[in-house]
């Protein structure tokens, strides 16, 4: 929820620019470099610092993927960074990986014959 409240606010931000520069100054490419620069500005600051704190801490939205011909097994949080583990069963091989703010030295940690306990499939 917090992150439709983010990019709601953004839009207001950027209406507002536009509301005053473009129709009260008639100051019109001013009004589209603010609305870009917000745009711009707000973009890397939720990929880089916000995304991860919203998810951890007030309930925002995130999705990811598991590999192909992966297991999930579990996910943490270690400090404001997730952790997925998946399960290759072709390679035995458990992966750790890190999610990290604005994917900035992610880290990965493999284990080899890992042979988790999954029940049996089929």
């Amino acid at each position: 929820m917090i992150t439709y409240l983010y990019w709601a606010l953004v839009a207001a931000l950027c209406g507002l620019s536009i509301f005053v520069l473009a129709i009260k100054l008639k100051q019109f490419k001013a009004a589209i470099v603010a609305c870009l620069g917000i745009l711009l500005v707000s973009s890397l600051a939720y990929f880089f610092h916000f995304q991860q704190v919203f998810v951890k801490h007030w309930g925002g939205v995130m999705s990811l993927s598991v590999p192909q011909g992966q297991l999930h097994m579990g996910a943490t949080w270690k400090d404001d960074h997730l952790w997925i583990e998946n399960y290759d069963p072709k390679t035995n091989i458990c992966y750790f990986t890190e999610y990290s703010k604005g994917a900035l030295l992610e880290g990965k940690v493999l284990i080899k014959n890992c042979n988790p306990l999954l029940p049996k499939q089929g």
